[in-house]
């Protein structure tokens, strides 16, 4: 999703507040790389909508609290299939 960048900020940022993706995950559902969802949802979106921006920094936080967890259990899967 291209256009316009202040609406796709929002509609990032409420993507992200509903699904609590990751920005990974965002970029792949909206077709843009990743750098773009972070710029949009940390510099444009704190601009237009400061309620939805700290709900999607809440979840931002809470998904990078996380990250080694995830990593572990993808390295752990990846030698132990059966784990």
């Amino acid at each position: 999703m291209k256009g316009n960048p202040e609406e796709r900020a929002v509609r990032l940022g409420e993507y992200i507040a509903q699904t609590h993706a990751t920005v990974r995950t965002a970029a792949k559902a909206f077709g843009v790389s990743k750098s773009t969802v972070h710029k949009d949802v940390t510099l444009r979106l704190r601009r237009l909508d400061r309620v939805l921006y700290e709900e999607v920094r809440a979840v931002l936080q809470s998904n990078k609290d996380e990250r080694h967890l995830r990593g572990g259990a993808a390295t752990r899967h990846k030698y132990h299939p059966e784990d």
